[in-house]
């Protein structure tokens, strides 16, 4: 019986050792790893949720339309009020039709949507996609703008729309600025880029020359831009020379200049990296970290 007590017992023993199973200890996993995994990284994100959503951007867009409504009357009785830089007047404009010089772009009308689907399709900027923006013809106006150039219209100023959009993008850009209000009686008051001026050669997309032609037939009342090249030729896009451009100028500001903010784009931003688009978005994104570091110790 004890013999036999004691195989029962090695037998239950041998039986729970083969099929106990086998526990191994779990592998760690990170909190990275573990942690949900977002959207790539966006540098425009913030700025266009601004643009598209804050109430401050409708405000700032109206105050500064309606400040110039305020001023219109003073610039057109003033016979030697001129808007423009004046190497760029080579002729007497105390006896020429007024006129008034904006850009169009987040000055006029509002792109965001163009933004939205490059952060989305996670992409840049690329010319076929913006060109399928401007052929939808559904940029909507931006505040206070309809309002003050139909005023200027009505007082007999001609509306002139110096765009960088290409001039192959004229017809659908002027059904989209009649669509929306703006005051456009022929089609010649839109210079894209690429217009031919003659005796005039364009350095890249500045819009010097195509300011000179509305010199040649206008006295030009205001300028209306949110970028420095809107209102006068920048020589060198860097920090220094954007601020260079403007200098001569200072007391025109909300007086003949008009600048709308455009967090979203712009030469600002290249002027901070050298211009070079070429570099790893990386690296620009460095040497703008690297301004924001150089502003705070100026």
């Amino acid at each position: 019986m004890r013999l036999l007590a004691v195989s029962l017992a090695s037998a239950v023993l041998l039986g729970g050792c083969a099929s106990a199973p086998v526990v191994t200890a779990p592998t760690p996993v990170s909190a990275e790893a573990s942690a949900p995994q977002g959207p790539p990284a966006d540098d425009s994100l913030n700025a266009t949720v601004w643009f598209q959503t804050s109430v401050e951007r409708d405000l700032v867009y109206t105050a500064i339309y309606r400040a110039a409504g305020e001023r219109l009357d003073d610039a057109l009785s003033d016979r030697h009020w001129d808007a423009l830089p004046k190497e760029e007047r080579s002729n007497d404009p105390t006896r020429l039709p007024t006129a008034i010089i904006v850009d169009i772009d987040e000055t006029v009308l509002d792109n965001s949507p163009s933004q939205v689907r490059q952060i989305r399709e996670h992409r840049g900027f690329n010319e076929a996609a913006w060109g399928e923006w401007v052929n939808e013809r559904k940029a909507r106006p931006l505040p206070g703008a309809v309002e003050f150039l139909t005023t200027a219209a009505k007082k007999g100023v001609t509306v002139f729309y110096i765009s960088n959009r290409d001039a192959s993008l004229a017809e659908a850009t002027l059904a989209n600025l009649r669509q929306a209000g703006f005051p456009v009686e022929s089609d010649s008051q839109f210079l894209g880029l690429g217009t031919v001026v003659d005796g005039c050669e364009q350095e890249g997309s500045e819009k010097a020359c195509r300011r000179q032609l509305v010199a040649r037939s206008h006295r030009v009342l205001m300028q209306f831009g949110d970028q420095v090249g809107d209102f006068v030729q920048v020589t060198a896009n860097t920090r220094d020379g954007r601020r260079e451009a403007i200098a001569p100028y200072q007391a025109w500001i909300g007086e003949r200049w008009w600048a709308l903010p455009n967090p979203l784009y712009g030469s600002w931003e290249p002027a901070l990296f050298n211009n070079d688009w070429r570099q790893p978005e990386g690296a620009r994104r460095a040497a703008k970290e690297a301004a924001l570091d150089a502003a705070r110790a100026d």
